[in-house]
């Protein structure tokens, strides 16, 4: 027997919301979706017991419920496209495990995308709840996309989001493993609209973007979808090269008609400061290099371990 198609999947990563995610699931089985809706909680390793709270979930939900077992932590973004690939619905979006997106907007997103005629929309906050540390990197991230992806200006790359099975399946094609969900969405389509939300203080602990998730997150954008990086290390290399040219002749001119230079200070800041121009450009090189050997080498994006079903068939 053919299994329904719903009109709407709901693709939420886990990670440490043994404490959330079931007042998460209760909101979004109560919602009244045109079509019907799913809920696919991926649980991405985390150390506490989300695990069991999501199986006991999947044993009670009042909707369709897959819940995807990573064998470790990958990441949320790799997370999410573990989702994309459980996901039957015609729209998927996807949300944190935390409660800061309210659940009632849901319904809001879903009729923006399905009626706008758009196939992405991305949520935006007048109001953002998170830590200052947190708004920070994200304006830094939002600055640095802007100029290394065909992004459309000041749009906001949330990861409340709904978007077309035809973008979903479209992107999981990329079997890499440095994933960056939103910038294989900007190489798919760029009908793409956007929509204010309320966001919501974090209901329980603290948030699980540490620095080092976000700075590997920005190297995925940065050295994943674009060779920017490439060209901002030959352009130093040449301006370096012109301004080491000008100060030979300076130095050559100076010898030549006035008094020999002295001060090996001077010296030995141009040498460090090439040094580590060189420095700089060999480990930007070697980090292209680096994921090209991975990804040749088949690293996983995501292994999955288990998948559990629940909820009226």
């Amino acid at each position: 027997m053919r299994e329904e198609t719903p009109g709407l999947s709901i693709v939420v990563p886990v990670y440490n919301g043994a404490a959330t995610v079931g007042r998460l699931v209760e909101a979004l089985s109560a919602l009244r979706v045109e079509g019907g809706l799913e809920i696919v909680l991926v649980y991405d390793g985390s150390p506490d017991n989300s695990l069991a709270v999501c199986h006991t979930l999947a044993e009670t939900a009042t909707v369709p419920l897959t819940v995807v077992e990573h064998s470790r932590n990958y990441g949320e973004h790799n997370a999410v496209m573990s989702g994309f690939r459980h996901a039957r619905g015609a729209y998927i979006i996807t949300m944190d495990d935390d409660l800061q997106n309210p659940p009632e907007e849901v319904v809001r997103l879903y009729d923006a995308c399905r009626l706008g005629g758009h196939e992405v929309v991305y949520t935006f906050y007048a109001d953002k709840k998170h830590e200052s540390w947190r708004n920070l990197g994200s304006r830094f991230n939002g600055w640095v996309a802007d100029r290394l992806l065909d992004k459309p200006k000041g749009l906001y790359l949330s990861s409340f989001r709904c978007l077309s099975a035809f973008v979903a399946r479209t992107i999981t094609a990329y079997e890499g493993p440095f994933v960056y969900v939103d910038g294989l969405i900007l190489q798919v389509t760029q009908k793409i609209g956007t929509l204010q939300v309320n966001h919501l203080a974090r209901a329980e602990g603290q948030s699980n973007y540490t620095l080092r998730r976000l700075v590997n997150l920005w190297l995925a954008m940065a050295l994943n979808f674009s060779v920017l990086p490439l060209r901002f290390a030959t352009l130093a290399g040449a301006v370096t090269a012109g301004l080491g040219i000008l100060g030979l002749l300076l130095v050559l001119l100076e010898g030549l008609f006035g008094d020999p230079p002295a001060g090996w200070a001077s010296l030995a800041a141009i040498v460090l400061t090439l040094g580590g121009l060189q420095l700089l450009m060999l480990g930007i090189l070697g980090e292209y290099v680096g994921r090209l050997f991975l990804t040749v080498n088949k690293r996983p994006q995501g292994v999955v371990k288990s998948v559990r079903r629940g909820g009226p068939a």
